[in-house]
């Protein structure tokens, strides 16, 4: 039985629902999504192993050859929540409108295994040197459990990586690490008439911020990338709670804030200093802080220039490799020994956004660019 077409593979996909969410009434499996594939791939001669990562989330790996090295086409199989009143089209339906394709992923990120899929097929009747590995994650969207879950199996997955993320066909081998952190002081409520029958949470939160910009001063300081339209790490207070009324010394205050390393700024040595920083702040106001943060982070990325697969890439773009800000899983496929590029068809200016859609205009080139990666590593001679 032959394989859907392209745009039926592509509608498929999309209308499989498969949010991924920290909020647990809008999270859902990505089963459907990880089946489809797997019946597509299986069906073309493809060794499909189907991972369970946690209840209702899962990883696709799909083979076709053997041996060491090759390329992996990685995409991750969730999307983010959507709001069916700010659409004006079903966000589970492939709708064509003004030369775009709409629906709910098709840019950010589950289109672009139908386009692997289009590129791979007539290369399949030829002699594979080196394998095609096709990476199907969950939650990327949310906790990247998947990605997760690959690099602490270990291992090594390909020689190279290519993850579709939107780029604009353009070739990324730089981005920011993503750091949700969350400061919690614990002070003692009191009348406020009188400030030594209590300890201000708040008064200790607003030294606590202080620590924090002055931190934020030293490392844009010291750290700085001109590839990045933001040179510099960024650090963005995001919420603040705390206290009940104005005559009482606040109990309590938390903080949560979003910190964006550049490549070469190491996570733990970035929390060391936060540290270091809050501990005699707990002392001088006699508080219990707790610093810890809101999900594992998302480390910095980059790729050496001079890699064999930006090499490749910027001469089949015809673009020079450059840096984003946003987070992809990367950081998990180096460390399974893939040389790593983020290179997708759509524009991340739609992603997460009513209305998602990719450009008609680049499916073909996609395809052909796709086509002329698996030539270059898993049919010409290493």
């Amino acid at each position: 039985m032959p394989l859907p077409s392209m745009k039926d593979q592509f509608a498929a996909l999309i209308a499989a629902p498969s949010v991924s969410c920290t909020q647990p009434s809008l999270d859902q499996s990505n089963r459907a999504v990880i089946d489809l594939l797997a019946g597509w791939l299986g069906d073309l001669g493809f060794a499909c192993d189907i991972q369970q990562v946690s209840p209702g989330k899962f990883n696709l790996l799909a083979t076709y050859g053997t041996g060491p090295g090759g390329l992996v086409l990685s995409g991750h199989s969730d999307t983010v929540p959507y709001d069916d009143a700010l659409w004006k089209t079903d966000p589970l339906k492939l709708t064509e409108v003004d030369g775009r394709w709409l629906g709910l992923g098709s840019c950010d990120m589950k289109g672009f295994f139908a386009l692997a899929i289009e590129a791979l097929q007539p290369l399949l009747d030829k002699p594979f040197k080196q394998p095609l590995i096709i990476l199907a994650t969950c939650d990327e969207e949310s906790s990247m459990s998947g990605a997760k879950a690959l690099a602490a199996a270990g291992g090594t997955l390909g020689r190279a990586a290519v993850i579709g993320e939107p780029t604009g066909l353009k070739p990324i081998r730089l981005h920011k690490g993503v750091m949700m952190e969350r400061i919690e002081i614990l002070g003692r409520s009191g009348h406020s008439s009188d400030p030594s029958l209590g300890h201000s949470a708040l008064e200790a939160m607003y030294d606590a911020i202080g620590a924090l910009k002055n931190l934020r001063q030293q490392w844009q300081e010291k750290y700085r990338n001109p590839q990045f339209s933001v040179p510099a790490p960024t650090m963005n207070f995001g919420c603040i709670h705390g206290g009940d009324n104005p005559n009482r010394i606040c109990g309590q205050c938390s903080l949560e804030f979003d910190l964006r390393p550049l490549p070469g700024m190491d996570p733990e040595m970035l929390r060391s200093a936060i540290r270091q920083k809050l501990q005699p702040l707990a002392e001088l106001h006699q508080v219990k802080i707790d610093y810890a943060p809101l999900f594992s982070e998302v480390a910095p990325f980059e790729q050496n220039a001079d890699a064999e697969l930006v090499r490749v890439a910027e001469r089949l773009t015809g673009h020079t490799a450059e840096a984003v800000a946003f987070g992809t899983e990367a950081p998990y496929l180096q460390r399974l020994g893939c040389e790593t590029i983020v290179l997708g068809p759509g524009d991340i200016a739609c992603a997460h956004q009513p209305g998602e859609y990719l450009e008609m205009s680049r499916l073909q080139p996609t395809v052909r660019l796709l086509r002329q990666l698996i030539e270059h590593y898993c049919l010409a001679a290493p």
